[in-house]
């Protein structure tokens, strides 16, 4: 009999708040998931192009110091 009074204690209790957000503050929340979508992608793509540049430009360092030293041998 305890228990039976304690669940529907529970249920009468709990209530759903009719409005929890006004629109102002859900607009805001949009705007904030957008924001932190954008930096996110933005972030995600420049680590990729940095990455991708600084191997071809140690790629390209490599490839002149090798062209140096077979000149300076051939000669």
């Amino acid at each position: 009999m305890l228990r039976k009074n304690i669940k529907h204690t529970f249920v009468a209790t709990f209530k759903i708040p009719e409005n929890m957000f006004e629109f102002q503050q859900y607009l805001g929340f949009l705007l904030f998931l957008t924001v932190l979508t954008i930096g996110f992608w933005l972030m995600f793509f420049l680590v990729g192009f940095v990455s991708y540049w600084v191997g071809g430009a140690t790629w390209e360092a490599y490839k002149e110091k090798k062209a140096k030293k077979e000149a300076e041998q051939s000669v």
